[in-house]
């Protein structure tokens, strides 16, 4: 047997719950909403709808105000009036969006402009830069002025820009957006005027270059960053084509192709300055295939005969160049990451070889192999 208990009858209370909101109710809430916006912090009031702003006496707005549609070129903005612009970046931790996790680097990308970089034989020279500028975010605050990053790095524009112009960079805009860590780094394209190798004929080879400045927990890393392009002969192709030749009289050619070694170095606390140029020639010492600017009939055969006399796989490429920065006092730490881009095969053989913790890592971006192409 079943039993239903009876159902409580409705009380005047629910039924009133139940039924729309009346003008009494609405009056009553309106007066609660107006007198918590007024004592609420604006930013609080725009978080949770900007229309209540309208609600406070003499902010009373139509649906759709006059506004002027006339561009003023005679405004000037005061500080008076800039005091009262909106600042969100710089608004309250309760604006922040997601978690309150510490953000390594924020900041900017690839603005460019021109700067003069010192030369190994004295005086300077301006090249187009691309510069990147990050800074640390604490948990507990919203973000930064960008633009502050790109105003401290005009301060110094003007300079030749060594190292210590660097620290200075950083250091400004560190100050200014009152952060613990910051990054700087500018990559520029490198030109060095190179002789051909028998026809004397010279011509303008220019280097990836970028130079890095990273202040982290107080520890400030000075390291450049250079692409070397060159030539590798494949050492197996090599003596199979010799076999080829030697044995059924066959003639056959080694594959070679254009390889890229992108070499970073950090530079030993003490020491002299590195010069572009100094990296330059310990990469070329290491690895003489460079590929070459100006060539005629002898040229192209010397270089041949230079490929020849030199052929390389791609761990032995990684292994040359390190014994080159090794050898070198003002280098410290390195990495050195190769990918020779195959002519016999639809994949590159690539390699990393690291010396000290900075440039280790166990995650590599996914995309670095692909960036190692000589643009030309």
């Amino acid at each position: 047997m079943t039993v239903h208990p009876p159902k409580p009858e409705a009380s005047p209370d629910m039924e009133a719950a139940k039924a729309a909101p009346d003008v009494h109710a609405a009056k009553a809430a309106l007066a609660t909403l107006r007198a918590w916006a007024e004592s609420a912090d604006p930013t609080e009031v725009a978080r949770l709808d900007p229309a209540i702003a309208r609600l406070l006496p003499g902010h009373e707005l139509a649906n759709y105000p006059d506004l002027s549609r006339r561009y003023d070129p005679e405004f000037r903005a005061d500080p008076g009036y800039i005091a009262t612009l909106p600042d969100l970046q710089n608004g309250p931790a309760s604006l922040i969006v997601g978690a309150r996790a510490r953000i390594e680097h924020v900041g900017i990308s690839n603005f460019h402009l021109p700067i003069r970089y010192r030369l190994r034989k004295g005086g300077d020279m301006p090249l187009e830069t691309s510069v990147t500028g990050t800074v640390s975010l604490e948990a507990t605050q919203k973000g930064i002025n960008m633009s502050r990053v790109i105003r401290a790095f005009y301060t110094h524009a003007e300079s030749a820009f060594s190292f210590e112009v660097m620290a200075a960079v950083i250091d400004g805009y560190k100050e200014k957006l009152g952060a613990f860590d910051a990054r700087l780094m500018m990559r520029f394209r490198y030109p060095t005027e190179i002789r051909s190798l028998r026809s004397g004929l010279t011509g303008w080879q220019y280097y990836d270059i970028a130079l890095e400045m990273a202040d982290t927990d107080g520890q400030r890393l000075k390291a450049i960053h250079l692409d070397y392009v060159y030539s590798s002969t494949c050492p197996c192709s090599l003596e199979l084509s010799e076999h080829a030749r030697r044995e059924r009289g066959q003639l056959a050619t080694p594959h070679s192709q254009r390889s890229v070694a992108r070499i970073s170095v950090a530079l030993a606390p003490g020491q002299g300055a590195l010069w572009f140029e100094d990296l330059i020639d310990i990469a070329r010492k290491a690895v003489p295939t460079e590929t070459q600017v100006m060539v005629k009939r002898e040229d192209e055969q010397a270089f041949a005969e230079l490929n020849a006399a030199n052929p390389i796989f791609v761990e032995d490429a990684v292994r040359a160049f390190a014994e080159g920065l090794l050898a070198e006092p003002r280098i410290g730490d390195f990495r050195v990451v190769a990918s020779h881009q195959e002519s016999l095969h639809s994949h590159d053989a690539v390699a990393v070889l690291s010396e000290g913790p900075t440039f280790s890592s166990q995650s590599i971006d996914p995309r670095l192999f692909a960036s190692l192409v000589h643009q030309g």
